[in-house]
């Protein structure tokens, strides 16, 4: 009795340490301790840092680098040039594919447009000196010993005179200035909503070293990845202005000094970043929605509707946090801020910048700290598995919150009440209900001569439509995808194991697909081949009708070049119906029965078989309807051939 008591703990124990060993991946560690100063006269910063830095890797560093965000906002940096060029080509919005790419833009006819972001076009190369950003380390000592720079635009070089070694850890202390810029992409002064400052990427960041190296990304107004640590942050304005950011404010009722300035104190752990936001005008709501949670709202108010709309994301993120957190994992900060600011929406660890209080964006930014805060995906690498799980995430909760609590918000404006049953009355026709937008966007970019695959590395997109449809929409499609060939309600739980498993890790694209086939019990390496590193689409079609011995035979055709598993509804004269169910050989298994349709499971396919065959129950005479994929869940890019009515 005591071997076998033994032999099971040890199964137990080797289960444990299995599943631990699948997340057991280094990471380096940091520690800021900032105090900055901001001129609101000439918008310069003035600031010291410490940082200490733990070097966790097996690998001696003869280097460590920064990011110089601010560098970008120059004239002829790479982000302008990039940003100029991506304009050269032509799209046609009604059809969703370049029809031209020429710098002659007298060739732009209605409805077409260029292909640069709408937010930065050419605006930098027209900023002049004293709108241009600026970000430089004036020295940088280890021990007293000033080390050597090389600046490269928005990396800064540092040339260690010792190396720091293996598990050991260093001390660099660092002078800076900078120059806030104009308001361009994310960061900046005086944006459009007339925000004084948006303070993103205002700092010398450290570098990401990962298992990969170096992250030595420049920056072109695309993605972001950061060392995990703790942030010590004073911010010195004058007085009268407001401010709100990332970590928890230390000191709620600082005094001014002799200058007139305030200096605020913010403490954030277990992050990889810090925004702040300052303004003369902001008003400030704040809640605790529970023990040790508290949610912030900073806005300026420009019209009487304004106090409305932001109460009600307050009242909105109180709302959706139990269903979010069941959904997708713990919110395991003690506070969060949705700040008016920015250019859009852009997510910052325990805060948002938001151009507005439109919900469904502080859905997306706030997801953001699930998906790239938590689980910090490296996004120049796979801004899908950031921006595409968000995005699914977003229209999840947005039609969560609106069945079930938008109508009883007091802030409830009568515009956004019309707009709800407008959305609600439309997904009544369009399946499946929460992600037909990001479907349809998918669809659009396979179907064009733009699509490149998802393993393409942020910067290097050949097209700013190919790159945002990819991130954004073929990521999403990808998680609704994903529930058709596992079943939702495990894709759901691969979910909270994926967040459980990797938080605090930079998951890469296989470590998520381990966590799917584990939860799952299903194979899923040929899906991250075809869907990540490929452009292969999926087309099924029915094909022939043949009338067997009180059967129907039905042949469906794979046009496409990637398989899939297929479901077949067949409806017959009489009311009833059943679901046919046909595996993909590549799964090696099949998914647990969903919905209330009686279902039959049919021998796998092999995935080179350019027909698939199977019969019904009842006489070709009985059938009423045939259809392919009636969840809607398969991103199948011609529906046309899916469906059949047979007439009576």
């Amino acid at each position: 009795m005591l071997n076998k008591i033994a032999a099971i703990f040890v199964f137990i124990m080797m289960s444990v340490m299995s599943l631990n060993a699948q997340a057991d991946r280094w990471q380096q560690h940091i520690n800021y301790n900032i105090k900055v100063s901001l001129d609101v006269n000439t918008h310069t910063l003035k600031g010291v840092e410490e940082v200490v830095y733990d070097n966790n890797s097996a690998d001696t560093l003869q280097k460590v680098y920064f990011h110089m965000y601010w560098n970008a906002f120059q004239p002829n940096s790479a982000m302008d040039i990039r940003s100029r060029e991506l304009g050269k080509t032509i799209l046609n919005v009604r059809r969703g594919a370049p029809i031209t790419s020429a710098s002659n833009m007298s060739m732009v006819g209605q409805g077409d447009r260029q292909d640069w972001d709408a937010r930065v076009k050419d605006r930098i190369q027209n900023l002049t000196p004293t709108q241009i950003g600026i970000q430089k380390v004036n020295q940088l000592s280890i021990n007293g010993v000033a080390q050597k720079l090389i600046e490269h635009e928005t990396i800064l070089e540092v040339q260690l005179t010792k190396p720091i070694a293996p598990h050991t850890s260093v001390k660099m202390n660092l002078n800076f200035e900078a120059q806030v810029p104009t308001q361009i992409r994310r960061s900046g002064r005086d944006n459009s909503e007339g925000i004084r400052y948006s303070m993103s990427q205002w700092y010398p960041k450290m570098v990401e070293y990962d298992y990969q190296g170096w992250n030595t990304n420049p920056y072109i107004a695309r993605e972001f990845y950061g060392v995990w640590g703790n942030y010590n942050v004073s911010i010195s304005l004058p007085k009268n202005f407001t401010v709100g950011g990332t970590g928890v404010l230390e000191n709620p009722n600082a005094n001014a000094d002799a200058s007139g300035n305030k200096t605020w104190n913010f403490k954030g752990n277990n992050i990889h970043d810090f925004v702040w936001a300052a303004d003369d005008q902001f008003k400030h709501l704040s809640k605790e929605v529970r023990k040790g949670l508290t949610l912030h709202v900073y806005y300026k108010q420009k019209n009487e509707s304004a106090d409305s709309a932001w109460a009600n994301v307050l009242w909105a993120a109180e709302k959706a946090l139990p269903y979010i957190e069941k959904k997708f994992g713990a919110y395991p900060y003690p506070q969060y801020s949705f700040i008016q600011g920015g250019d859009g929406g852009m997510e910052y660890a325990m805060a948002t910048l938001i151009k507005g209080p439109g919900l469904g964006t502080v859905f997306h930014e706030w997801m953001h700290n699930w998906y790239q805060h938590v689980l910090g995906s490296n996004e120049s690498l796979y801004p899908w598995m950031d921006e595409g799980f968000a995005s699914y995430a977003e229209d999840d909760i947005t039609y969560w919150y609106e069945q079930n609590f938008a109508f009883q918000s007091p802030y409830l404006t009568e515009a956004a009440k019309k707009q709800i049953i407008a959305n609600n009355e439309k997904t009544k026709t369009m399946l499946p209900a929460i992600q037909y937008g990001n479907y349809g966007s998918y669809l659009s970019l396979a179907k064009s001569s733009l699509e490149e695959p998802l393993s393409t590395h942020s910067d290097h997109y050949n097209t700013n439509f190919a790159y945002s449809s990819a991130a954004y929409s073929k990521g999403a499609t990808f998680l609704g995808f994903l529930g058709y060939v596992i079943g939702d309600a495990v894709r759901d739980k691969v979910l909270i194991d994926y967040y459980n498993t990797w938080k605090f890790k930079h998951p890469n694209a296989n470590d998520f697909i381990r966590v799917a086939e584990k939860t799952s019990g299903i194979q899923l390496a040929w899906l991250k081949e075809y869907w990540m590193n490929s452009t292969k689409t999926i087309d099924y079609g029915l094909n022939d009708i043949q009338a067997g011995t009180n059967t129907a035979i039905i042949s469906i055709q794979r046009l496409g070049k990637m398989p899939a598993p297929l479901e077949v509804l067949i409806t017959y004269k009489d009311g009833t119906s059943e679901l046919h169910y046909i595996p993909l050989d590549l799964m090696l298994s099949g998914k647990l029965a969903e919905g209330t349709n009686f279902r039959i499971v049919h021998p796998e396919y092999k995935w080179v078989q350019p027909t698939i065959t199977f019969e019904t129950t009842k006489p070709l005479s009985a059938l009423k309807s045939i259809e392919i994929d009636p969840s809607y869940r398969l991103p199948d890019i011609n529906r046309s051939n899916n469906k059949l009515e047979i007439p009576n």
